[in-house]
């Protein structure tokens, strides 16, 4: 099968199922340099929109994808980094919309939700999802360690005005973390700030893969719990997921292809070498040490693999 520079997956979803990635901008480049990210420290740090990428050549490349036939839930527009640093991106989701009838995604840190423009090119998205880890100034700085220009009441108030006048679905989620925004207090404030958003969904998070920091930990059961409770959202690890997908035939190629775009533990390698009925599992986790593309972090007592 066919590859791809901007497409990836299908990418198993606990929020809206098998997804479609489709990446506009270069790896890294984001506004944010979140401590919890999975993709390791920004390096590519940047408030710039640039059309780093011809629009038409990403959706020349998902019409080609549509013809594997390939069956998925949602497209997301993602990348590795923050999507609307990308100019077009109001000229990629109506690309993208006219190409397919599955919902259109932006996952995104929010940041540029201030600016009018980007406002008005998120409305013809079915589905936004912006985060909001903090609650104010402080916080904003110690957890997603935003490009210096950036201040916390603007990206905030440009989430409240985006819910006024957004029609699709709007679900916010929110990374809890150890000892940064776990407590109870935090959690308060965190509920204030919630309330004069207009939301269909809030979803509450944990780093459960190796994050940019190596001292960033998950937020406990119980933490995760209290949550639950003050903000009445949903825990992500409550979601059902579905497997792995990669167009690639050979194994230890499916899962490069994947670990790209999303890391993966031993057990979603096995799982998913399993469902493609692998016979030499042992041997590829034994190439993948010699592979010096790929970065390999032993958290919370097991393996996750990353491609740099």
């Amino acid at each position: 099968m066919k590859k791809y520079n901007h497409l990836f997956g299908p990418i198993p979803s606990r929020r809206m199922g098998l997804s479609i990635g489709v990446s506009p901008i270069p790896p890294k480049y984001c506004n944010y340099s979140c401590v919890y990210c999975q993709l390791g420290r920004t390096t590519k740090m940047s408030n710039t929109k640039e059309i780093f990428f011809e629009t038409n050549i990403i959706l020349k490349e998902f019409k080609e994808y549509l013809k594997e036939n390939i069956n998925f839930d949602v497209v997301t527009i993602v990348g590795e980094g923050e999507p609307t640093l990308y100019k077009n991106i109001k000229e990629l989701i109506l690309g993208l919309k006219q190409l397919t009838q599955k919902p259109v995604a932006v996952i995104t840190n929010g940041s540029s939700l201030h600016e009018e423009e980007v406002r008005n090119s998120l409305l013809d998205a079915d589905i936004v999802l912006p985060s909001l880890d903090a609650y104010d100034e402080e916080s904003f700085r110690k957890i997603d360690r935003p490009y210096k220009k950036i201040k916390f009441d603007e990206i905030y108030n440009g989430l409240i005005d985006f819910s006024k006048v957004y029609k699709g679905q709007l679900w916010i989620e929110t990374m809890i973390i150890k000892d940064m925004n776990d407590d109870k207090e935090s959690l308060l404030k965190l509920k204030e700030i919630l309330t004069p958003i207009d939301y269909d969904r809030l979803y509450i998070n944990t780093p459960v893969r190796p994050p940019a920091e190596g001292w960033v930990e998950m937020a406990t059961e119980e933490a995760i719990k209290r949550a639950v409770d003050v903000l009445g959202g949903v825990s992500i690890d409550m979601l059902a997921t579905k497997g792995f997908f990669s167009e690639e035939e050979d194994d230890y190629e499916a899962v490069l292809s994947i670990i790209k775009r999303h890391p993966m533990n031993q057990y979603e390698i096995e799982s998913f070498l399993g469902s493609r009925n692998c016979k030499n599992t042992k041997e590829i986790f034994e190439k993948f040490k010699d592979d010096q593309k790929i970065f390999i972090v032993n958290y919370k007592g097991y393996n996750t693999y990353r491609c740099e």
